[in-house]
């Protein structure tokens, strides 16, 4: 085998964790450190020889490390971190507030162009598989409409949208689509739907002592950006409850493009996911997409770049004869 691939995670968190686990099943990868803004000493690995540095140090490990996975939140670390980590290092990282990307692009670009590194930004399964497929619904069916659906699944921007407001201790929120809504369009009726017909929003709450429910269920339920949009129900469970029941952080759902072909026939086009973790899943998405980085700046390439961007097969570590055998 070709010498590994040396990669390296930036955050040490639930997607950082995936990301261990996820090189762990790929025999041309190694995982050289973690690299923390915590204390390194308080960073607990799933493989406890597992060099933690600091992230100030980071600089030092250039030579060392071949891709780095940033693993940081879209809010306030990746915006900084991503250009900044671009600079110095090949990088693969999962920012996902999908109006900011173009601008997030821009910046992560020049960083990485000045150099000479490959960034793919805005890796995952959405953004990301479900960017892809939506760009092949739109490709092949030309004339017809494309319904991104999510869920069921944990939200965790919504859950921690919940959890700020005043008297809630804990909290989760899950996304779900509405089933009339999805049959709808698997039908190829092309509907026009509105945000409120397509998910409804589940809370379960736990309240902090003395708390009003009837105050906190209205602050959830009218959040505007959140909740307003949409039919929300805000259930109160202990938090022995929230523990025991709600701990795994399943997701999920679906892309559909449905249209009309030259003589007016209707196609529909549908891609899913099922997903007991999805931490997990993205990480697997974001090692993958490492070894295309890789791949990539070794072939001179650099600059940011998105999953438009990567041709399947960089994804693959099987050679591009063994794919042409077996997949094709």
């Amino acid at each position: 085998m070709d010498e590994k691939i040396r990669v390296g995670i930036v955050g040490y968190g639930n997607l950082g964790r995936g990301v261990e686990h996820a090189i762990a099943q790929n025999a041309d990868m190694t995982l050289v450190a973690a690299f923390t803004r915590r204390d390194p000493g308080s960073v607990k690995t799933l493989n406890a020889s597992l060099p933690v540095h600091a992230l100030a140090d980071i600089a030092d490990f250039q030579n060392d490390i071949d891709v780095l996975v940033l693993c940081g939140g879209s809010k306030n670390d990746l915006p900084e971190q991503g250009p900044a980590l671009a600079a110095l290092f090949n990088t693969v990282d999962s920012y996902d507030t999908h109006a900011k990307i173009p601008e997030y692009f821009d910046v992560v670009n020049k960083a990485a162009e000045s150099g000479g590194n490959t960034a793919l930004i805005s890796v995952g399964w959405d953004p990301g598989l479900f960017s892809l497929n939506r760009l092949f619904g739109e490709a092949v069916l030309q004339q017809g409409a494309t319904y991104t659906f999510w869920g069921k699944g944990l939200s965790q921007g919504h859950s921690d949208a919940v959890r700020r407001v005043q008297g809630v201790k804990a909290a989760v929120q899950y996304t779900i689509p509405v089933a009339d809504a999805v049959e709808q369009v698997r039908s190829g009726s092309l509907p026009s739907l509105s945000t409120r017909q397509k998910h409804t929003r589940d809370c379960y709450v736990v309240l902090e002592t003395g708390a009003d429910a009837a105050q906190v269920e209205q602050a959830i339920v009218t959040m505007p950006d959140y909740f307003a949009d949409y039919d929300t129900t805000v259930s109160f469970i202990s938090e022995e409850e929230l523990k025991r029941e709600h701990g795994a952080m399943p997701h999920g759902g679906f892309v559909i493009r449905s249209g009309k072909t030259g003589q007016g026939s209707t196609q529909v086009m549908e891609y899913s996911l099922k997903l007991d973790s999805n931490p997990e899943f993205t990480s697997s998405v974001l090692v993958a997409y490492a070894r295309a980085a890789f791949r990539l700046n070794r072939q001179g390439q650099s600059g940011a770049k998105t999953v438009f961007d990567i041709a399947p097969g960089l994804l693959s570590p099987k050679t591009p004869a063994q794919l042409r055998k077996e997949l094709l």
